[in-house]
């Protein structure tokens, strides 16, 4: 779990290219993330992926659609905060079903984690173009106080930055208390996103 890849469709690559080059360089947990697309080509591509991180023995989770997720037999999904509450989501997939949040503060994570989460994507670190109505930016300070206030409340759901992340980043970031990052455009911007990948996986410390 220590890197999350999040497909993104660009002018080279597709969702389904994206996934697979993230599991080529060695990344065992895809998501799924397709905004404003139609649900009928949601669950195309989700069918494709989902074969995939079979293949590879990865996790594939989708993101906002929990029908989806139920009806394809996803592993799981992850919703933002302003997609289906966590606890809704919980009752309609039972226990079997990973589900994370997206959070920006100690209460999002209190919250999530009181109704069922098994894991926080925390975020944003900084201004990323690939996702739209960003919460306000935390930073390496804004995680270490959240961790921080987690610990002290004895919640040890894992957290996974997200949010404009570089490679550059990833060693101060870990020393936050995340459990892992996410990553898409730092990725797919790669001249060879295969061996960048693969490039993470190392500096995460699974290479």
């Amino acid at each position: 779990m220590k890197l999350q890849f999040i497909t993104h469709f660009t002018d080279r690559y597709s969702y389904y290219d994206s996934a697979r080059m993230a599991l080529e360089g060695g990344c065992r947990w895809i998501q799924l993330r397709m905004k404003e697309a139609p649900i009928d080509s949601i669950e195309a591509e989700a069918i494709r992926i989902m074969k995939l991180c079979r293949d590879y023995k990865a996790t594939f989770i989708i993101d906002d659609h929990v029908e989806l997720a139920k009806k394809l037999g996803a592993d799981g999904v992850h919703l933002g905060l302003n997609d289906m509450p966590i606890a809704h989501a919980r009752a309609f997939l039972g226990k079997n079903f990973i589900i994370g949040g997206t959070a920006n503060t100690f209460e999002n994570v209190k919250r999530h984690v009181d109704v069922g989460a098994d894991y926080i994507g925390m975020g944003p670190f900084r201004y990323t173009t690939t996702k739209k109505n960003l919460s306000p930016l935390l930073g390496l300070e804004g995680y270490s106080n959240i961790l921080s206030q987690m610990r002290a409340e004895g919640i040890s759901v894992p957290v996974v930055a997200i949010g404009g992340i570089t490679y550059e980043d990833i060693g101060d970031i870990i020393t936050t208390g995340v459990s892992g990052i996410a990553l898409s455009g730092t990725i797919l911007r790669a001249a060879n996103p295969v061996t960048e990948t693969a490039r993470i996986m190392q500096k995460l410390g699974n290479g």
